[in-house]
């Protein structure tokens, strides 16, 4: 199955640069779409939905004798601006693949390629579905982002198990990375409003102060994770916006806090959230008040240790053991949490990184990859998908 990827790797890395000069943001990945509709119907042989989840693709190849898998890939982009300088940059300022979703489509239309090759031989029973999901990065107005307005459009009806991975621009090229278990952070935001009255800058002690009162709150927020949460029960609480105030001399009625909160676990998830509204009533103590609102996000990940199993056999036969990467994962969230959650899965992260020691971290403006490691990526999601329809898997 390698030497078939490797085949067909100039055509998936024309697809990588296609997509990568035209970046599209969630819910606005038409032309991504059309790309995607277009090369499935150029393949052959597979059913095609569009605006499934409202600008999502779903393709399926096979016959209903036999189990379905899922295979995803998320297409949406991010609102940064590209100074790569590569040949193929964005060609829509201010728009950037900044995450490799331009390499996950590319990857997924490959697999397509080859799995097509696949049912052709024979031997195979059983459904592919290509799931090519917008809107990871974002959520529409009522907060749900690609994965489960997917899900809410029936893409993962029948669906017996469900399969993904990500470009790792950090990890090292040709490495996999994958284990079993916890494969995401839940993630939540919060907005708060601290309230006093304000007033003078000259007489303080006239009026109430939210600045003062900030103090004692953002330590209680800071010490949440150090002295609330179970030490062997990984839990992050980060302020990324403090806002208050216009001019030197005058005390403003009101700052503004914006945060997110990062966990694997239900229950602490569950504290995060009660820790920080304790910690905003601090405020109320000290003469103010205090006003939140969260925002409830994706939940956490998890790799089904079965699945896992079957991905890290693949891995093992295409490209050796040494090539495996068991760290634990970091509390970056992914909506392919949701899809996890309706059919049991995994996701493996395919380490890209460039081999000349520069850090081009994800959603940065420097982002990119060494594309030599995509056919390994479409090989292993395509071998696995064989594998269980020819029932070769335990």
């Amino acid at each position: 199955m390698l030497d078939k990827a490797r085949a067909i790797e100039p055509e998936i890395i024309r697809l990588r640069r296609d997509i990568h000069r035209h970046p599209e943001l969630a819910f606005q990945e038409v032309r991504t779409a059309q790309l995607v509709a277009d090369t499935l119907r150029e393949i052959g042989g597979i059913s095609i939905r569009t605006g499934v989840g409202k600008t999502g693709v779903v393709g399926e190849i096979g016959s209903g004798d036999g189990p379905t898998i899922g295979i995803r890939a998320d297409m949406d982009a991010l609102p940064i601006i590209e100074t790569t300088s590569l040949e193929f940059s964005s060609q829509n300022p201010g728009n950037m693949h900044a995450c490799g979703h331009d390499t996950h489509t590319a990857i997924l239309l490959g697999v397509a390629h080859l799995l097509k090759q696949e049912f052709a031989a024979g031997g195979l029973r059983g459904k592919v579905r290509f799931l090519f999901q917008p809107a990871e990065e974002a959520a529409d107005a009522e907060g749900l982002s690609g994965a489960p307005r997917m899900i809410d459009d029936g893409a993962l009806e029948g669906v017996d198990n469900v399969i993904a991975l990500h470009i790792a621009s950090t990890l090292p090229s040709g490495k996999i990375g994958l284990r079993a278990g916890a494969s995401s952070a839940a993630v939540d935001s919060f907005r708060a409003w601290i309230t006093g009255s304000g007033g003078h800058g000259a007489y303080p002690h006239e009026g109430t102060d939210p600045l003062w009162m900030l103090i004692p709150v953002m330590s209680a927020l800071h010490g949440i994770v150090s002295r609330k949460v179970d030490p062997m029960k990984p839990a992050v609480v980060s302020l990324g916006v403090v806002r208050g105030g216009t001019v030197s001399n005058v005390i403003p009625s009101e700052v503004y806090l914006e945060g997110t909160l990062r966990s694997f676990d239900p229950k602490v998830r569950e504290q995060l959230l009660e820790e920080v509204e304790r910690a905003l009533a601090i405020s109320r103590a000290l003469g103010g008040d205090y006003r939140l609102a969260v925002e409830r996000g994706y939940p956490a990940g998890y790799n089904d240790p079965t699945v896992t199993g079957w991905v890290e056999d693949v891995v093992t036969d295409l490209v050796g053991a040494e090539a495996i990467d068991t760290t634990r994962s970091g509390m970056g969230a992914e909506d392919f949490a949701y899809m996890t959650q309706q059919a049991p899965g995994m996701m493996f992260n395919l380490g890209a990184a460039l081999p000349d020691g520069i850090v081009r971290a994800h959603h940065t403006p420097i982002f990119d990859i060494d594309e030599s490691t995509l056919a390994v990526g479409a090989a292993v999601l395509a071998e696995t998908a064989r594998r269980y329809l020819a029932g070769e898997l335990e």
